[in-house]
């Protein structure tokens, strides 16, 4: 496996667990971590033994936010340019990267999340947090709001009410309430959280990966557009699938049920045997 400096990647059962790993500062993210989660998101995108993508923190914490010191204060007064390209790197794949992934992503918030790690946990597919895990957006606190990525997350996730009451307040939240707020999809104590995040892993890894993409691509284009204009769009994404499965999905997804083999409603065709 290839080593990064501020990340660590496990891959076992078609899972890759992505570790954000400076735990000593409560794995912010400095200009390395986004270089290497750049580089990370890249090199999975085409390693055939990753079928899903899990993300998570090193250590007692999921991500404490940018690296105060080493992103805004160093790198912003002494090097703008290098801070704009970083910049770049950093709302890149937090934003378009991970939102379109041709691979299912989840989210496994284990401690503290704050700031730009929001933006990680909205850019996921999936997201579990532990109900002991500590939300909350600080910028407040130091005399900013929540920008870049940040502020779009907000409003793409949050009901207006408690996207500014966190923002303007820099009160804190747990995994039961950012799951209340639909913000994660579910909370479980943290003794069980990698036990249920992996075997809902493990379940989108059985499931076919162009139907999983097909998710995916409808749901989050399907935003962007028209009725019309998305129903034309997920007509050819069916067709795209059907190609790209060999029309597995009629002949054996809908035949094996045609002849009694399962029942869709109720289980896969994945545990059909073969």
């Amino acid at each position: 496996m290839k080593h990064y400096e501020t990340v660590k990647v496990e891959i076992k059962d078609r899972v890759a667990k992505v570790i954000l790993n400076r735990p000593d500062k409560k794995n912010a993210m400095n200009p390395q971590l986004h270089r290497d989660m750049t580089q990370v998101l890249e090199d999975l995108r085409y390693d055939e033994a990753a079928a899903v993508l899990v993300i998570t923190g090193a250590g007692n914490s999921f991500c404490a936010g940018m690296d105060l010191k080493e992103f805004f204060h160093d790198l912003k007064l002494s090097n703008p340019a290098e801070y704009d390209r970083i910049t770049r790197l950093a709302v890149e794949w937090r934003g378009r990267t991970m939102r379109y992934y041709p691979k299912p992503t989840v989210a496994m918030v284990n401690g503290f999340c704050f700031g730009g790690a929001f933006s990680i946990v909205e850019g996921t597919d999936l997201a579990i947090a532990a109900h002991e895990a500590t939300f909350g957006l600080s910028e407040i606190n130091f005399r900013m709001f929540p920008g870049g990525s940040v502020s779009k997350s907000l409003a793409n996730m949050f009901h207006s009410r408690d996207a500014l009451f966190y923002a303007m307040t820099g009160r804190t939240f747990d995994g039961r309430k950012a799951a209340e707020m639909k913000f994660v999809n579910y909370s479980v104590p943290l003794a069980d959280l990698e036990r249920e995040t992996m075997a809902v892993a493990k379940e989108l890894a059985s499931k076919d990966p162009a139907a999983l993409k097909g998710c995916k691509d409808g749901y989050r284009f399907g935003l962007e557009m028209s009725w019309e204009a998305s129903m034309s769009y997920t007509t050819a994404k069916g067709n795209e699938v059907f190609l790209a499965q060999k029309g597995a999905w009629v002949e054996s997804g809908i035949g094996d049920f045609v002849k009694g083999k399962y029942k869709p409603g109720l289980e896969g065709h994945e545990g059909v045997k073969k």
